[in-house]
């Protein structure tokens, strides 16, 4: 059976996060949604996602193809629903296409719910969907529970030396290759995952659910609530708390981060600061690309939603509810705005257009740094975001 994760409306509410990858490419609890897939599937997916995007994800084509939606997270249920599906057979929650089994290879308008071809079937259980970026983080506790099997089973726990504390019965996994001295784990609100070659350093104080993937590091006296994910080869530092860091990027000093997703390639700024709630205690409201506005949240926790690529200054401070798009460079005392588009560089004082080409040389060392290639295809993407988002740089 040839699987393949599509990007639902949604995907546009979930910009910055989703205009450098694949709604299933976003990175909840311990796995990314596509991960999750292909270990309850035991098969390998692709993606069917914008054109722009398609040549760094490309989607595999065959006659006998389920459809995915990608922002929906799997569960044991789920999966044997979808794999159970017939020819022309579509599962579906409340309005949206969960999975649709289709016999064509041209898969491009192949989504279809109100057909005399299509039979639907409606799922009653309790279905785990991103709809909007905040739902990254609202959803990570239960993400990384549900996680916890799919990683540890078969594997076998360090046993966490004498000079750690471990507080709480609850679950804790420790890698043979991971290197935890002095660190205080607490698991009596959650699960706890320290992955491969990851290390937590002395003084670090840990609160499930939390999760530390592959190469990651906790920094010395860190102070981590949950539910907290930091992302493969990130640094994290200060305090955290329900923060879901993707990869590959830096929060590696003192400063308060809560109720935030930060992107790949980032970096946070020594001392660097994020409100998570307001002084009213009102509602956060967030911005939203499609209607081009702050759309309500829901919430009265809502942090920093930090885009690919982007980095600020030391001494930053972000307001209740922020936005901050793909590759901007920010600095500056006092409160940033709410909304900061892609490609910016500035600050309070001001903003200024961050020139592509320097952008995309940033971008390339930093990939050096950790002895990854830049590709053109990675270069294609950024470029083409460059131009995508001219409409929100009116300075």
């Amino acid at each position: 059976m040839n699987y393949v994760l599509f990007d639902d409306y949604s995907r546009n509410h979930l910009l910055p996060l989703t205009f450098t990858k694949p709604v299933a490419d976003l990175r909840i609890g311990i796995l990314t949604v596509r991960e999750k897939w292909e270990k309850m599937l035991r098969e390998q997916t692709s993606s069917l996602t914008e054109d722009y995007l398609s040549t760094k994800f490309p989607v595999k084509t065959s006659k006998n193809t389920i459809l995915i939606n990608g922002s929906v997270l799997p569960s044991r249920e789920l999966v044997r629903k979808i794999k159970r599906l017939g020819e022309n057979e579509s599962l579906i929650k409340e309005e949206y296409i969960i999975a649709q089994h289709i016999n064509t290879e041209n898969l491009e308008g192949s989504l279809e719910q109100d057909s005399d071809k299509i039979k639907t079937l409606e799922l009653k259980d309790k279905c785990l969907k991103l709809n909007y970026c905040w739902d990254i983080f609202t959803h990570n506790h239960e993400a990384i529970v549900n996680d916890f099997p799919l990683v540890t089973r078969g594997q076998k726990s360090q046993k966490p030396d004498s000079s750690n504390t471990v507080i709480g019965k609850g679950k804790l996994f420790i890698d043979k290759s991971a290197k935890v001295n002095g660190a205080t784990l607490n698991t009596s609100t959650g699960p706890i995952f320290i992955g491969k070659d990851t290390e937590v350093m002395e003084g670090a104080m840990i609160r499930g659910p939390f999760a530390l993937c592959e190469g990651g590091v906790v920094k010395m006296g860190a102070k981590i609530y949950g539910a907290t994910t930091v992302g493969p080869h990130s640094k994290v530092g200060g305090e955290l708390n329900n923060v879901v860091v993707t990869g590959y990027s830096n929060k590696a000093h003192d400063g308060f981060l809560g109720n935030s997703v930060i992107g790949e390639w980032c970096n946070i700024g020594a001392d660097t600061n994020s409100s998570n709630l307001k002084n009213t205690y009102d509602e956060v409201k967030l911005w939203d690309y499609p209607g081009q506005t702050f759309i309500p949240t829901g919430l009265q926790f809502c942090g920093l939603i930090m885009g690919d690529h982007s980095k600020c200054a030391i001494n930053s401070m972000f307001n209740t509810g922020t936005v901050v798009g793909v590759n901007s460079n920010i600095f500056g005392a006092g409160f940033q705005r709410n909304f900061i588009a892609s490609f910016s560089w500035g600050g309070t004082s001001g903003f200024t257009h961050f020139d592509i080409d320097k952008a995309l040389e940033v971008a390339r060392l930093m990939y050096k740094r950790r002895n990854m290639e830049f590709t053109a295809y990675d270069e294609s993407i950024l470029r083409h975001i460059h131009k995508l988002t001219k409409i929100n740089r009116r300075y």
